[in-house]
């Protein structure tokens, strides 16, 4: 094995070293190592089995040339171990031997290297679309599906998931324990679905995804309005995801919406952090490569499809701000269509009241309010928080100021982000 000389580089220099190829690496040896196992926990304590390995050689020896096949073949031939222990997988050995035989040799050498390398990369695209497939199985809860994803395909450790979503660190190392056990118990293949199955697991697939991405851009809980992290995180996914599906229109959807909606990031809090709202952001701020990006994803579903679905659809709305060089410049009316288009295809009061606000906007306050207040018996909306702030804002264009003030500080009694109740209440002090 050759590689970095030993000493030349400082432990410390060579522990992050060890963590940038695991962010790099882990989805794809997790991915290769499920499809020579079929089971993803097992897969996966091999891939960190193989990364102490690192952490105790790489500081003496020094880092690999070609680190995510050192790994590799480290974990193959752990797996070997384990199955020549193990009496209960005996049919599994009878299964994957013959794939893993040209790995027992003693020493990492450079022919081991070069295997581990083809199982690494050969068939990696497959693999991890198997994985993707595997980790947001409908059979998991929402939750479970989440951690597990952020965890095997976005290399995040538990506590990191932990801090992102503020809930216990146990919590979510049950979560993926349990998730583990449940594919095993269920025995859920390690597989691509077809057929009829496709397009219901595929929809499973972006729903975590685009959860991830929401939450980081809209935080639910906490003392931050945004978690830039995990909008990074999603976006990773989401790329991922197009260059393994690329002719999905929906996947194309999703990215284009991530993309474009990140794009505002840096206009969207002001130097301390408290939120500025979409018509008051400084556009000039908005990441322009973003926004081309995500309209050459839009441009893409266009091109594979005439009838665009839910995420396309919401990318499309996101374009109508993006392509406005000012607030004023906005399409409200074509938005409100594509809402309109987009309550057509997934009913629900959430994506009303918004059509509310584009018709509002395009149509004055009155119009939208006649929507909104619809929406009041809705037992979904009970506890939303963004009824009430809709429906202030536009009591407050309409003149009824002491109805307008009310209906802010009920916005701001039900959100539990602190960013968005000071927010809230600075509205109704104004009002």
């Amino acid at each position: 094995m050759t590689g970095t000389a030993p000493g030349v580089t400082s432990e410390a220099a060579t522990h992050r070293a060890i963590e940038a190829v695991w962010r790099i690496e882990s989805a794809r040896l997790i991915a290769g190592l499920a499809r020579m196992v079929r089971d993803v926990g097992l897969a996966e304590e091999l891939a960190q089995d193989a990364l102490v390995a690192a952490m105790e050689q790489w500081p003496a020896q020094g880092v690999p040339d070609n680190p995510g096949a050192w790994l590799m073949t480290t974990a193959k031939r752990r797996a070997i171990d384990q199955i020549r222990r193990d009496q209960r997988l005996e049919q599994k050995q009878q299964e994957i031997g013959r794939d893993l035989e040209t790995s027992q040799e003693p020493d990492i050498d450079d022919a081991a290297i070069a295997a581990a390398d083809r199982d690494l990369h050969g068939d990696i695209g497959d693999d991890m679309l198997r994985l993707v497939f595997t980790a947001c199985h409908p059979v998991l809860s929402t939750e479970a599906r989440v951690a597990l994803t952020l965890r095997l395909l976005g290399g995040l450790t538990t506590d990191e998931i932990a801090r992102a979503f503020l809930v216990p660190e146990p919590t979510v190392a049950q979560r993926i324990v349990r998730a583990k056990k449940t594919l095993a118990q269920k025995k859920v293949p390690f597989e691509v679905p077809g057929g009829a199955d496709l397009a219901p697991r595929l929809s499973s697939v972006l729903e975590v995804v685009y959860l991830v991405f929401n939450e980081g851009y809209s935080a639910t809980t906490g003392d931050h309005w945004m978690r830039p992290a995990l909008c990074e995180d999603a976006m990773r996914l989401g790329r991922i995801l197009a260059g393994l599906a690329p002719d999905e229109p929906e996947v194309r959807g999703l990215v284009a919406l991530m993309e474009i909606q990140a794009s505002r990031s840096a206009a969207r809090t002001d130097k301390d952090g408290e939120p500025i709202l979409l018509l008051e952001q400084n556009r000039a701020r908005w990441d322009q490569l973003l926004i081309r990006r995500g309209l050459a994803a839009l441009d893409r579903v266009d091109e594979l499809t005439d009838s665009p679905g839910p995420y396309a659809l919401q990318a499309k709305i996101a374009a109508c701000h993006a392509r406005a060089r000012t607030a004023e410049e906005t399409e409200w009316a074509r938005i409100a269509a594509l809402y309109a288009a987009l309550v057509q295809r997934v009913p629900s009061p959430v994506i009303e009241l918004n059509r509310g606000v584009a018709i509002g906007m395009a149509f004055g306050p009155a119009a939208g309010l006649e929507i909104v207040d619809g929406l009041l018996d809705e037992p979904a909306m009970k506890s939303y928080h963004l009824l009430p702030s809709v429906r202030a804002d536009m009591l407050g264009k309409l003149g009824k100021t002491d109805e307008a003030r009310r209906e802010w500080e009920r916005a701001a009694s039900l959100t539990r982000n602190e960013r968005e109740r000071a927010l809230l209440l600075a509205r109704a002090a104004q009002a």
